[in-house]
């Protein structure tokens, strides 16, 4: 499937699979894509047939991580998650929050990094009400978006104090 389809609306998300089929969501900003997001979204994919990821837009992004973020805007990042062999679907949203997101998508399965308890999981009783699954996936350490963005930027101003 070209990686432009895969970025998509619910409605067709829902359209694309079938009776039977296991549909695992989780979401994020997904701003720098780093070795621990590859990591952890293939470990989300093969816990079932499908996976989805909710990308929050780049609005959402700015309310949640401040006016500097995201580095990438929302069509790049869609287009780089889309291209990874082990996402399937990529829906953008501009809640700060994806749960109605996971009211429309009624996934089996719902994961989100270690950092994450599973009772802090937002859309946590929509899925276990439903009698799915909510994980909270280890994350490989050593790995954040924001650290590599601090290293960018003292990378820079070493530079800078060079010239």
């Amino acid at each position: 499937m070209p990686t432009s389809l895969k970025v998509a609306a619910a409605e067709e998300v829902l359209r694309a699979i079938s009776a039977g089929e296991t549909l695992v969501f989780t979401n994020g900003c997904f701003d720098i894509l780093h070795p621990g997001h590859v990591d952890y979204l293939e470990r989300a994919r093969s816990l079932g047939t499908h996976l989805a990821v909710g990308l929050n837009s780049d609005a959402s992004v700015r309310r949640l991580k401040g006016p500097s973020r995201p580095v990438n805007d929302e069509r790049s990042r869609a287009l780089v998650l889309a291209g990874l062999a082990c996402v399937d679907h990529v829906v953008i949203f501009d809640e700060d929050t994806p749960w109605e997101l996971i009211r429309k998508l009624r996934p089996q399965i719902l994961v989100k990094g270690g950092d994450w308890p599973v009772e802090r999981i937002v859309g946590r009783e929509l899925v276990q009400e439903r009698g799915g699954q909510v994980l909270s996936l280890p994350v490989l350490p050593g790995y954040s978006t924001t650290n590599i963005v601090r290293r960018v930027l003292a990378l820079h101003r070493e530079e800078v104090s060079h010239d």
